[in-house]
């Protein structure tokens, strides 16, 4: 693991919500838990802007993925509550998929997110040692 030689500061618009290191660690644990598969975040990208979206439409939109996988995403997603599914009965069947409010609710972490990736710093980016000597662990 990496070591800093920078502060990490205080942020006073962040409520301390009781947790210690350990909790914290689970529960980012398990939040990471309801996004991991390899195309979770690009069926959520998909979705994002409250628009339902059909399953072929989905399944257009991100090449390379077979039937088989994107419906186990989906099932998935729609099973930890992140995603609605609606069954039209009709022919030929139609299936659409929406983000449940809660599901809506992880697009602003999922901006804060894009925005520190964006943020890294160029030295990390070309491999250079970091500064006063400092090394990983």
């Amino acid at each position: 693991m990496a070591s800093t030689h920078k502060k990490v500061s205080y942020h006073p618009d962040r409520a301390d919500r009781g947790h210690t290191p350990l909790s914290a660690a689970s529960g980012v644990e398990q939040a990471i838990g309801f996004l991991e598969g390899r195309w979770k975040l690009l069926i959520l990208f998909h979705l994002f802007g409250g628009k339902a979206r059909r399953f072929s439409e989905l399944e257009r939109a991100i090449p390379g993925v077979t039937q088989k996988m994107l419906i186990q995403q989906l099932r998935a997603l729609e099973r930890d509550g992140i995603v609605h599914r609606v069954a039209h009965h009709e022919v030929p069947p139609r299936v659409e998929y929406s983000l449940t409010p809660w599901g809506q609710a992880l697009c602003p972490a999922l901006d804060s997110l894009l925005a520190w990736a964006a943020q890294r710093p160029e030295e990390a980016e070309t491999g250079e040692a970091a500064p006063d000597g400092a090394n990983a662990d």
